[in-house]
Protein backbone atom coordinates (compact mmCIF):
# COMPACT_ATOMS: atom_id res chain seq x y z
CA UNK A 1 0.00 0.00 0.00
CA UNK A 2 2.57 2.64 1.16
CA UNK A 3 5.64 3.35 -1.52
CA UNK A 4 9.06 3.49 -0.42
CA UNK A 5 9.01 7.55 0.05
CA UNK A 6 5.71 7.20 2.51
CA UNK A 7 7.33 4.36 4.30
CA UNK A 8 10.45 5.78 5.17
CA UNK A 9 8.49 8.94 5.74
CA UNK A 10 5.67 7.09 8.19
CA UNK A 11 8.51 5.54 9.98
CA UNK A 12 10.82 8.77 10.94
CA UNK A 13 7.64 10.48 12.25
CA UNK A 14 6.45 7.33 14.16
CA UNK A 15 10.16 7.12 15.75
CA UNK A 16 8.11 10.18 17.88
CA UNK A 17 5.47 7.53 19.74
CA UNK A 18 5.80 7.62 23.54
CA UNK A 19 4.07 4.88 24.12
CA UNK A 20 1.89 1.90 22.86
CA UNK A 21 -0.50 2.66 19.79
CA UNK A 22 -3.16 0.09 19.06
CA UNK A 23 -5.00 -0.99 15.48
CA UNK A 24 -8.17 -2.65 15.53
CA UNK A 25 -9.52 -3.82 12.27
CA UNK A 26 -13.28 -4.53 11.25
CA UNK A 27 -12.60 -6.38 7.68
CA UNK A 28 -14.53 -8.43 5.22
CA UNK A 29 -13.49 -10.83 2.77
CA UNK A 30 -13.94 -7.58 -0.33
CA UNK A 31 -10.89 -5.98 -1.77
CA UNK A 32 -11.22 -2.74 0.47
CA UNK A 33 -10.43 -5.28 3.31
CA UNK A 34 -7.99 -6.87 1.69
CA UNK A 35 -5.97 -3.14 1.25
CA UNK A 36 -6.87 -2.23 4.72
CA UNK A 37 -5.44 -5.58 6.52
CA UNK A 38 -1.74 -4.52 4.19
CA UNK A 39 -2.18 -1.19 5.35
CA UNK A 40 -2.09 -1.95 8.79
CA UNK A 41 0.33 -4.64 8.79
CA UNK A 42 3.00 -2.17 7.34
CA UNK A 43 2.23 0.39 10.02
CA UNK A 44 2.84 -2.27 12.27
CA UNK A 45 6.13 -3.26 11.16
CA UNK A 46 7.10 0.10 11.13
CA UNK A 47 7.52 0.26 15.35
CA UNK A 48 7.94 -1.65 17.85
CA UNK A 49 4.96 0.67 19.62
CA UNK A 50 2.76 -0.27 17.17
CA UNK A 51 0.61 -3.46 16.95
CA UNK A 52 -2.28 -4.51 14.48
CA UNK A 53 -5.35 -7.08 15.16
CA UNK A 54 -8.34 -7.82 13.06
CA UNK A 55 -10.60 -9.34 15.14
CA UNK A 56 -12.92 -5.81 15.50
CA UNK A 57 -16.75 -6.39 15.02
CA UNK A 58 -17.68 -3.13 13.74
CA UNK A 59 -20.59 -2.95 11.34
CA UNK A 60 -18.62 -1.16 8.95
CA UNK A 61 -15.98 -3.26 6.97
CA UNK A 62 -13.45 -2.43 6.47
CA UNK A 63 -12.99 -0.04 9.19
CA UNK A 64 -10.27 0.35 11.83
CA UNK A 65 -9.82 2.09 15.63
CA UNK A 66 -6.66 3.82 16.01
CA UNK A 67 -6.47 4.14 20.05
CA UNK A 68 -3.74 4.45 22.66
CA UNK A 69 -3.13 0.76 24.70
CA UNK A 70 -3.19 2.53 27.87
CA UNK A 71 -6.90 4.42 27.52
CA UNK A 72 -9.01 2.20 25.21
CA UNK A 73 -11.57 4.68 25.81
CA UNK A 74 -10.20 7.22 23.98
CA UNK A 75 -10.25 5.91 20.07
CA UNK A 76 -10.93 7.16 16.46
CA UNK A 77 -12.46 5.09 13.43
CA UNK A 78 -10.87 4.86 10.56
CA UNK A 79 -14.25 3.74 7.40
CA UNK A 80 -12.26 3.29 4.42
CA UNK A 81 -8.36 3.85 3.56
CA UNK A 82 -7.40 7.25 4.71
CA UNK A 83 -4.97 7.99 1.79
CA UNK A 84 -4.64 10.58 -0.71
CA UNK A 85 -5.26 13.72 1.05
CA UNK A 86 -5.78 12.29 4.07
CA UNK A 87 -2.58 9.93 4.75
CA UNK A 88 -1.11 13.24 6.37
CA UNK A 89 -4.30 12.85 9.17
CA UNK A 90 -3.50 8.46 9.50
CA UNK A 91 -0.03 9.99 10.63
CA UNK A 92 -1.27 12.39 12.76
CA UNK A 93 -3.62 10.23 14.71
CA UNK A 94 -0.96 7.95 15.26
CA UNK A 95 1.36 10.44 16.71
CA UNK A 96 -1.36 11.94 18.88
CA UNK A 97 -2.59 8.21 20.20
CA UNK A 98 1.07 7.62 20.87
CA UNK A 99 1.42 10.56 22.86
CA UNK A 100 2.98 13.21 20.45
CA UNK A 101 1.39 16.08 21.90
CA UNK A 102 -0.20 18.35 18.77
CA UNK A 103 0.76 21.18 17.62
CA UNK A 104 -2.62 23.29 18.36
CA UNK A 105 -3.16 25.81 21.59
CA UNK A 106 -3.28 24.35 24.67
CA UNK A 107 -6.60 26.56 25.72
CA UNK A 108 -8.31 24.94 22.77
CA UNK A 109 -7.12 21.58 24.09
CA UNK A 110 -8.49 22.29 27.80
CA UNK A 111 -11.35 23.38 26.15
CA UNK A 112 -11.61 20.11 24.40
CA UNK A 113 -11.32 18.14 27.59
CA UNK A 114 -13.48 20.20 29.41
CA UNK A 115 -16.77 19.13 27.60
CA UNK A 116 -19.53 18.02 28.89
CA UNK A 117 -22.08 15.76 27.35
CA UNK A 118 -21.63 13.13 24.85
CA UNK A 119 -20.79 13.67 21.24
CA UNK A 120 -20.89 10.88 18.77
CA UNK A 121 -19.61 12.38 15.44
CA UNK A 122 -19.35 10.95 12.08
CA UNK A 123 -17.91 12.32 8.98
CA UNK A 124 -17.66 11.69 5.38
CA UNK A 125 -14.56 12.81 3.31
CA UNK A 126 -13.46 12.13 -0.50
CA UNK A 127 -9.88 11.06 -1.13
CA UNK A 128 -9.20 14.22 -3.06
CA UNK A 129 -11.07 16.65 -0.88
CA UNK A 130 -8.47 19.93 0.46
CA UNK A 131 -11.20 20.83 3.18
CA UNK A 132 -11.45 17.45 4.45
CA UNK A 133 -8.39 17.05 5.94
CA UNK A 134 -8.88 19.66 8.58
CA UNK A 135 -12.18 18.73 10.02
CA UNK A 136 -11.11 14.96 9.99
CA UNK A 137 -8.10 15.82 12.07
CA UNK A 138 -10.01 17.97 14.39
CA UNK A 139 -12.98 15.53 14.89
CA UNK A 140 -9.68 12.94 15.88
CA UNK A 141 -7.87 14.97 18.36
CA UNK A 142 -11.17 15.57 20.20
CA UNK A 143 -11.89 12.24 20.07
CA UNK A 144 -8.34 10.99 21.30
CA UNK A 145 -8.31 13.92 23.99
CA UNK A 146 -12.18 13.13 25.51
CA UNK A 147 -13.40 10.39 26.36
CA UNK A 148 -17.15 11.10 25.59
CA UNK A 149 -16.06 12.17 22.38
CA UNK A 150 -16.12 9.61 19.44
CA UNK A 151 -15.13 10.05 15.42
CA UNK A 152 -15.41 7.87 12.68
CA UNK A 153 -14.06 9.14 10.24
CA UNK A 154 -15.83 7.63 6.58
CA UNK A 155 -14.32 7.63 3.12
CA UNK A 156 -17.57 8.11 0.98
CA UNK A 157 -16.11 6.29 -1.92
CA UNK A 158 -16.38 2.96 0.12
CA UNK A 159 -19.51 3.57 1.55
CA UNK A 160 -21.65 5.04 -1.33
CA UNK A 161 -24.61 3.44 0.09
CA UNK A 162 -24.06 5.34 2.89
CA UNK A 163 -23.57 8.58 1.03
CA UNK A 164 -26.87 8.00 -1.19
CA UNK A 165 -28.92 6.90 1.62
CA UNK A 166 -27.83 10.57 3.91
CA UNK A 167 -28.09 12.37 0.65
CA UNK A 168 -24.46 13.57 0.95
CA UNK A 169 -23.69 15.74 -1.87
CA UNK A 170 -20.97 17.96 -0.75
CA UNK A 171 -18.36 17.12 1.02
CA UNK A 172 -17.13 17.32 4.27
CA UNK A 173 -20.21 16.57 5.39
CA UNK A 174 -20.19 15.80 9.57
CA UNK A 175 -22.66 14.16 11.55
CA UNK A 176 -23.29 14.17 15.68
CA UNK A 177 -25.28 11.90 17.37
CA UNK A 178 -26.72 10.69 13.78
CA UNK A 179 -28.01 14.23 13.31
CA UNK A 180 -26.40 16.83 10.40
CA UNK A 181 -24.18 19.06 12.39
CA UNK A 182 -22.42 20.88 9.36
CA UNK A 183 -21.43 20.25 5.77
CA UNK A 184 -18.28 22.04 4.98
CA UNK A 185 -15.07 23.35 6.45
CA UNK A 186 -14.85 23.90 10.27
CA UNK A 187 -11.18 24.03 12.35
CA UNK A 188 -11.31 23.18 15.53
CA UNK A 189 -12.23 26.50 17.41
CA UNK A 190 -15.19 26.67 15.64
CA UNK A 191 -16.23 23.23 16.24
CA UNK A 192 -15.98 23.67 19.60
CA UNK A 193 -17.56 27.26 19.20
CA UNK A 194 -20.51 25.44 17.98
CA UNK A 195 -19.95 22.76 21.10
CA UNK A 196 -19.44 25.24 23.89
CA UNK A 197 -22.05 27.71 24.66
CA UNK A 198 -19.41 29.88 26.51
CA UNK A 199 -17.10 29.59 24.10
CA UNK A 200 -18.02 33.03 22.65
CA UNK A 201 -18.25 35.21 25.46
CA UNK A 202 -14.56 34.52 26.66
CA UNK A 203 -13.00 34.88 23.28
CA UNK A 204 -14.43 38.42 23.24
CA UNK A 205 -13.42 39.00 26.95
CA UNK A 206 -10.30 38.31 25.51
CA UNK A 207 -10.11 40.55 22.60
CA UNK A 208 -11.48 43.42 24.35
CA UNK A 209 -8.67 43.40 27.17
CA UNK A 210 -5.94 44.24 23.96
CA UNK A 211 -4.38 47.03 24.26
CA UNK A 212 -4.21 49.21 20.63
CA UNK A 213 -2.20 48.31 17.40
CA UNK A 214 -0.10 50.51 16.14
CA UNK A 215 -1.11 48.03 12.81
CA UNK A 216 -3.96 46.19 12.65
CA UNK A 217 -4.29 43.48 9.23
CA UNK A 218 -8.76 42.68 9.25
CA UNK A 219 -7.84 39.62 7.20
CA UNK A 220 -5.90 37.00 6.64
CA UNK A 221 -5.09 35.94 3.32
CA UNK A 222 -2.16 36.32 1.07
CA UNK A 223 -2.65 40.36 1.04
CA UNK A 224 -3.14 40.13 5.18
CA UNK A 225 -0.19 38.03 6.10
CA UNK A 226 2.11 39.91 3.77
CA UNK A 227 1.46 43.15 5.38
CA UNK A 228 1.84 42.08 8.47
CA UNK A 229 5.21 40.30 8.01
CA UNK A 230 6.53 43.69 6.45
CA UNK A 231 5.10 46.01 9.29
CA UNK A 232 5.93 43.42 11.62
CA UNK A 233 9.40 43.39 10.70
CA UNK A 234 9.34 47.39 11.00
CA UNK A 235 9.21 47.02 14.51
CA UNK A 236 5.37 48.09 15.08
CA UNK A 237 2.62 46.42 17.17
CA UNK A 238 1.20 44.40 14.69
CA UNK A 239 -1.96 42.75 14.93
CA UNK A 240 -4.38 40.57 12.21
CA UNK A 241 -7.95 39.78 12.66
CA UNK A 242 -9.04 36.67 10.16
CA UNK A 243 -12.65 35.47 9.91
CA UNK A 244 -10.51 32.11 8.61
CA UNK A 245 -7.00 32.50 8.34
CA UNK A 246 -5.56 31.32 4.51
CA UNK A 247 -9.35 32.80 2.62
CA UNK A 248 -9.64 31.95 0.10
CA UNK A 249 -6.20 29.46 -0.19
CA UNK A 250 -8.07 27.07 1.59
CA UNK A 251 -10.85 26.10 -1.81
CA UNK A 252 -8.45 26.37 -4.09
CA UNK A 253 -6.17 23.52 -5.27
CA UNK A 254 -3.71 23.59 -7.75
CA UNK A 255 -1.43 27.08 -7.90
CA UNK A 256 1.30 26.87 -10.48
CA UNK A 257 1.85 30.43 -11.27
CA UNK A 258 3.41 31.57 -8.27
CA UNK A 259 7.04 32.47 -9.10
CA UNK A 260 9.84 30.22 -7.78
CA UNK A 261 6.84 27.61 -6.62
CA UNK A 262 6.40 25.67 -9.71
CA UNK A 263 3.67 23.74 -7.88
CA UNK A 264 1.90 23.90 -4.38
CA UNK A 265 -1.40 23.98 -3.50
CA UNK A 266 -4.02 26.18 -1.75
CA UNK A 267 -4.09 24.76 1.99
CA UNK A 268 -0.34 23.57 1.74
CA UNK A 269 0.38 27.51 1.03
CA UNK A 270 -2.06 28.47 3.83
CA UNK A 271 0.15 26.70 6.29
CA UNK A 272 3.40 27.75 5.54
CA UNK A 273 2.33 31.30 5.16
CA UNK A 274 0.62 30.73 8.99
CA UNK A 275 4.53 29.44 9.67
CA UNK A 276 6.10 32.14 8.20
CA UNK A 277 3.23 34.84 10.11
CA UNK A 278 4.48 32.95 13.56
CA UNK A 279 7.95 33.74 13.44
CA UNK A 280 6.81 37.40 14.43
CA UNK A 281 5.59 39.21 16.98
CA UNK A 282 2.21 39.46 15.41
CA UNK A 283 -1.20 38.60 17.04
CA UNK A 284 -3.00 36.08 15.32
CA UNK A 285 -6.71 36.41 16.23
CA UNK A 286 -8.33 33.68 14.12
CA UNK A 287 -12.22 33.28 13.75
CA UNK A 288 -12.68 37.32 14.29
CA UNK A 289 -15.28 38.02 12.24
CA UNK A 290 -15.55 42.11 11.36
CA UNK A 291 -18.79 43.43 11.17
CA UNK A 292 -18.73 46.99 11.52
CA UNK A 293 -15.82 49.84 11.06
CA UNK A 294 -15.59 53.25 12.93
CA UNK A 295 -12.90 55.65 11.51
CA UNK A 296 -10.87 57.78 13.98
CA UNK A 297 -12.35 61.13 14.36
CA UNK A 298 -9.36 63.03 13.31
CA UNK A 299 -5.70 62.24 12.16
CA UNK A 300 -3.41 60.29 14.50
CA UNK A 301 -6.60 59.03 15.87
CA UNK A 302 -7.50 55.46 16.44
CA UNK A 303 -9.79 53.90 14.41
CA UNK A 304 -12.17 50.77 16.02
CA UNK A 305 -13.15 47.60 14.31
CA UNK A 306 -16.45 45.49 15.75
CA UNK A 307 -15.94 42.26 15.67
CA UNK A 308 -19.01 39.51 15.73
CA UNK A 309 -18.81 38.30 18.79
CA UNK A 310 -19.03 41.61 20.38
CA UNK A 311 -15.52 42.51 21.06
CA UNK A 312 -13.51 45.89 19.78
CA UNK A 313 -9.95 46.34 18.74
CA UNK A 314 -8.45 50.02 17.91
CA UNK A 315 -5.36 50.76 16.02
CA UNK A 316 -3.63 53.98 14.73
CA UNK A 317 -3.84 52.67 11.64
CA UNK A 318 -5.94 49.61 9.63
CA UNK A 319 -5.09 47.54 6.53
CA UNK A 320 -8.60 46.04 5.07
CA UNK A 321 -7.49 42.82 3.69
CA UNK A 322 -10.60 41.28 3.82
CA UNK A 323 -10.87 39.55 0.35
CA UNK A 324 -13.76 37.99 -1.90
CA UNK A 325 -16.02 35.18 -2.17
CA UNK A 326 -17.36 32.56 -4.66
CA UNK A 327 -20.55 35.15 -6.33
CA UNK A 328 -23.84 33.59 -6.76
CA UNK A 329 -25.96 33.08 -9.64
CA UNK A 330 -28.47 34.27 -7.79
CA UNK A 331 -31.46 32.47 -9.58
CA UNK A 332 -34.24 30.46 -8.44
CA UNK A 333 -33.30 26.59 -6.79
CA UNK A 334 -29.25 27.88 -6.66
CA UNK A 335 -30.15 28.10 -2.35
CA UNK A 336 -32.65 26.13 -2.35
CA UNK A 337 -30.33 22.97 -3.44
CA UNK A 338 -26.64 23.70 -2.51
CA UNK A 339 -25.09 20.89 -1.13
CA UNK A 340 -28.11 18.54 -2.98
CA UNK A 341 -26.49 19.21 -6.33
CA UNK A 342 -25.39 22.81 -6.09
CA UNK A 343 -21.85 23.25 -5.14
CA UNK A 344 -18.76 25.37 -5.71
CA UNK A 345 -15.76 23.44 -5.32
CA UNK A 346 -15.03 20.62 -7.87
CA UNK A 347 -12.38 19.28 -5.94
CA UNK A 348 -13.85 18.97 -3.26
CA UNK A 349 -17.78 17.52 -4.18
CA UNK A 350 -16.50 16.22 -7.61
CA UNK A 351 -15.84 12.80 -6.75
CA UNK A 352 -19.65 12.66 -5.73
CA UNK A 353 -20.86 12.68 -9.04
CA UNK A 354 -19.43 9.91 -11.25
CA UNK A 355 -20.56 9.04 -13.71
CA UNK A 356 -23.12 11.62 -13.36
CA UNK A 357 -24.38 14.67 -15.79
CA UNK A 358 -23.28 18.02 -14.32
CA UNK A 359 -23.28 21.58 -15.35
CA UNK A 360 -20.33 24.51 -15.03
CA UNK A 361 -21.45 27.71 -15.23
CA UNK A 362 -18.64 30.11 -16.34
CA UNK A 363 -16.25 30.32 -18.93
CA UNK A 364 -13.20 31.75 -17.45
CA UNK A 365 -10.00 30.00 -16.49
CA UNK A 366 -11.69 29.04 -13.30
CA UNK A 367 -15.05 27.52 -15.12
CA UNK A 368 -12.84 26.09 -17.63
CA UNK A 369 -10.16 24.44 -15.15
CA UNK A 370 -12.94 23.04 -13.45
CA UNK A 371 -14.72 21.75 -16.47
CA UNK A 372 -11.89 19.70 -17.20
CA UNK A 373 -10.83 18.21 -14.10
CA UNK A 374 -15.04 16.94 -13.54
CA UNK A 375 -15.07 15.34 -17.39
CA UNK A 376 -12.44 12.94 -15.56
CA UNK A 377 -14.88 11.96 -13.65
CA UNK A 378 -18.63 12.01 -14.59
CA UNK A 379 -20.68 11.18 -17.55
CA UNK A 380 -21.32 14.17 -19.29
CA UNK A 381 -20.11 18.25 -18.72
CA UNK A 382 -22.37 20.88 -20.22
CA UNK A 383 -19.83 24.38 -19.74
CA UNK A 384 -22.19 27.35 -19.81
CA UNK A 385 -20.87 30.88 -20.59
CA UNK A 386 -23.06 33.84 -20.54
CA UNK A 387 -20.60 35.69 -22.95
CA UNK A 388 -20.45 34.85 -26.53
CA UNK A 389 -17.20 33.16 -26.12
CA UNK A 390 -15.41 31.86 -23.57
CA UNK A 391 -12.67 33.96 -21.70
CA UNK A 392 -10.12 31.34 -20.23
CA UNK A 393 -6.89 31.17 -21.83
CA UNK A 394 -6.29 29.11 -24.79
CA UNK A 395 -4.29 25.99 -23.84
CA UNK A 396 -7.20 25.99 -21.19
CA UNK A 397 -9.90 26.12 -24.32
CA UNK A 398 -7.84 23.42 -26.17
CA UNK A 399 -7.82 21.12 -23.81
CA UNK A 400 -11.79 21.61 -23.27
CA UNK A 401 -12.63 21.23 -26.76
CA UNK A 402 -10.76 18.32 -27.08
CA UNK A 403 -12.69 16.27 -24.50
CA UNK A 404 -15.44 14.03 -25.56
CA UNK A 405 -17.81 14.26 -23.24
CA UNK A 406 -18.14 18.02 -22.77
CA UNK A 407 -20.81 20.48 -24.32
CA UNK A 408 -19.87 24.27 -24.35
CA UNK A 409 -22.95 26.35 -24.46
CA UNK A 410 -21.57 30.89 -25.06
CA UNK A 411 -24.32 33.23 -25.04
CA UNK A 412 -26.38 30.60 -21.94
CA UNK A 413 -28.47 32.67 -18.82
CA UNK A 414 -29.09 30.01 -16.53
CA UNK A 415 -32.41 31.17 -15.27
CA UNK A 416 -33.34 28.19 -12.85
CA UNK A 417 -31.94 25.41 -11.20
CA UNK A 418 -34.65 22.86 -11.06
CA UNK A 419 -35.14 19.84 -8.62
CA UNK A 420 -36.84 16.84 -7.28
CA UNK A 421 -37.43 14.74 -3.85
CA UNK A 422 -34.46 17.24 -2.71
CA UNK A 423 -31.91 16.71 -5.30
CA UNK A 424 -30.64 18.58 -8.11
CA UNK A 425 -32.41 17.21 -11.56
CA UNK A 426 -31.50 20.04 -13.79
CA UNK A 427 -31.44 23.23 -14.74
CA UNK A 428 -33.18 25.93 -17.45
CA UNK A 429 -30.59 28.00 -19.89
CA UNK A 430 -31.89 30.84 -22.60
CA UNK A 431 -30.04 31.49 -25.79
CA UNK A 432 -29.67 35.41 -25.10
CA UNK A 433 -29.57 35.85 -28.67
CA UNK A 434 -32.28 33.86 -29.84
CA UNK A 435 -34.35 34.26 -26.55
CA UNK A 436 -35.46 30.52 -26.47
CA UNK A 437 -35.26 28.24 -23.47
CA UNK A 438 -34.44 24.52 -22.59
CA UNK A 439 -33.96 22.45 -19.80
CA UNK A 440 -30.85 20.25 -19.32
CA UNK A 441 -31.20 16.97 -17.35
CA UNK A 442 -28.72 16.93 -14.65
CA UNK A 443 -27.57 16.10 -11.32
CA UNK A 444 -25.18 18.28 -10.27
CA UNK A 445 -23.90 22.32 -11.14
CA UNK A 446 -20.72 24.02 -9.96
CA UNK A 447 -20.68 27.52 -9.74
CA UNK A 448 -17.82 29.41 -11.19
CA UNK A 449 -18.29 32.57 -12.43
CA UNK A 450 -15.85 34.90 -10.21
CA UNK A 451 -15.71 36.69 -7.07
CA UNK A 452 -17.82 39.25 -4.89
CA UNK A 453 -15.82 41.55 -2.50
CA UNK A 454 -16.72 41.03 1.29
CA UNK A 455 -17.36 44.77 2.03
CA UNK A 456 -20.73 44.42 3.09
CA UNK A 457 -19.31 45.19 7.39
CA UNK A 458 -17.90 48.79 5.70
CA UNK A 459 -21.35 50.26 4.74
CA UNK A 460 -22.13 53.94 6.73
CA UNK A 461 -18.62 53.65 7.05
CA UNK A 462 -17.50 56.65 4.74
CA UNK A 463 -14.74 54.39 3.01
CA UNK A 464 -15.35 55.06 -0.75
CA UNK A 465 -16.49 52.17 -2.46
CA UNK A 466 -16.43 51.08 -5.93
CA UNK A 467 -19.86 50.45 -8.04
CA UNK A 468 -18.88 46.97 -7.68
CA UNK A 469 -18.47 47.10 -4.09
CA UNK A 470 -14.47 47.09 -4.17
CA UNK A 471 -12.08 49.42 -1.79
CA UNK A 472 -11.18 52.44 -3.77
CA UNK A 473 -7.53 52.38 -3.10
CA UNK A 474 -4.59 54.60 -5.14
CA UNK A 475 -1.09 53.79 -6.01
CA UNK A 476 0.47 53.00 -2.59
CA UNK A 477 -2.93 51.18 -1.34
CA UNK A 478 -4.51 54.61 0.73
CA UNK A 479 -8.20 54.89 0.99
CA UNK A 480 -9.83 58.10 1.35
CA UNK A 481 -9.58 57.90 5.30
CA UNK A 482 -6.23 58.76 6.42
CA UNK A 483 -4.84 55.71 8.11
CA UNK A 484 -6.69 53.45 6.94
CA UNK A 485 -5.21 51.02 3.45
CA UNK A 486 -6.84 48.72 1.71
CA UNK A 487 -5.07 45.45 -0.22
CA UNK A 488 -5.61 42.15 -2.21
CA UNK A 489 -8.99 40.89 -3.89
CA UNK A 490 -11.35 43.32 -1.81
CA UNK A 491 -9.88 46.31 -3.41
CA UNK A 492 -10.25 47.83 -6.96
CA UNK A 493 -6.81 46.84 -7.65
CA UNK A 494 -7.29 44.25 -11.04
CA UNK A 495 -6.32 40.89 -11.71
CA UNK A 496 -7.04 38.63 -8.61
CA UNK A 497 -4.61 36.62 -7.71
CA UNK A 498 -2.56 35.44 -5.24
CA UNK A 499 0.98 37.05 -5.97
CA UNK A 500 -0.72 40.15 -7.23
CA UNK A 501 -2.46 40.58 -3.28
CA UNK A 502 0.86 39.44 -1.99
CA UNK A 503 2.74 42.28 -3.34
CA UNK A 504 -0.51 44.92 -3.04
CA UNK A 505 -0.39 43.54 0.87
CA UNK A 506 3.73 44.63 1.24
CA UNK A 507 2.76 47.79 -0.45
CA UNK A 508 0.08 48.51 1.72
CA UNK A 509 2.24 47.35 4.47
CA UNK A 510 5.00 49.66 3.35
CA UNK A 511 2.71 52.59 2.78
CA UNK A 512 0.75 52.45 6.67
CA UNK A 513 4.69 52.46 7.99
CA UNK A 514 5.27 55.67 6.11
CA UNK A 515 2.08 56.52 7.70
CA UNK A 516 2.44 56.06 10.85
CA UNK A 517 6.15 57.33 11.08
CA UNK A 518 4.89 60.75 9.57
CA UNK A 519 1.68 61.13 12.30
CA UNK A 520 2.31 61.45 15.89
CA UNK A 521 -0.65 59.36 17.69
CA UNK A 522 -3.77 62.15 18.30
CA UNK A 523 -3.10 61.66 22.24
CA UNK A 524 0.37 62.76 21.92
CA UNK A 525 -0.42 66.18 20.00
CA UNK A 526 -3.46 66.81 22.61
CA UNK A 527 -1.07 66.74 25.36
CA UNK A 528 1.74 68.82 23.56
CA UNK A 529 -1.23 71.05 22.98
Amino acid sequence: MLDATMTQQLKTYLANLREPVELVASLGDDAKSAQTRELLEEIAALHDFVSASFDGTDARKPSFVIRRASDAEKWVRFAGLPMGHEFTSLVLALLWAGGHPPKVDADLIEQVRGLEGDFNFEMYFSLSCHNCPDVVQALTLMALENPRITATLIEGGTYKDEVDARDIMAVPATFLNGEPFWNGKMELAEILSRLDTGAEARAAAKLADKDPFEVLVVGGGPAGAATAIYTARKGFRTGIAAERFGGQLHDTLGIENLPGTPYTEGPKLAGEIKRHVSDYDIDLMDLAKAVKLVPATEKGGLHTVELGNGASLQARSLILATGARWRNLGVPGEAEYRNKGVAYCPHCDGPLFKGKRIAVIGGGNSGVEAAIDLAKIVGHVTLIEYDVKLRADEVLQAKLRSLPNVEIVTSGQTTEITGKDGKVDGLVVKDRQSGTERRIALEGVFVQIGLVPNTEWLQGSGLELSPHGEIVTDEEGRTNLAGIFGAGDVTDVPYKQIVVAMGEGSKAGLSAFDYLIRTEPAADIAQAA
